[in-house]
């Protein structure tokens, strides 16, 4: 019967890797870790431009609204 305490009685398991299949694991690993930095940056820039797009007309009509002002007040 297996119990929780034989893991701790079991001997350790040692793994035996050569110094070209850690390099290119660290390097697999690294390439991973960049291209998910490159796709969230992908990600937001399309986000900013989203928001960008959106307040783009509010701007505009601003400052037409602050033209109508103008144009009212020299009445």
């Amino acid at each position: 019967m297996y119990s929780i305490f034989d893991s701790f009685f079991a001997p350790p398991t040692i793994v035996v890797v050569s110094e070209e299949r850690l390099q290119a694991a660290e390097r697999e690993a690294k390439m991973r870790r960049l291209k998910a930095v490159d796709d969230k940056l992908s990600e937001l820039r399309e986000y900013r431009q989203s928001l960008a797009k959106e307040l783009a007309p509010a701007e505009k009509t601003g400052k037409d609204l602050d033209k109508l002002d103008e144009a009212t007040c020299d009445v």
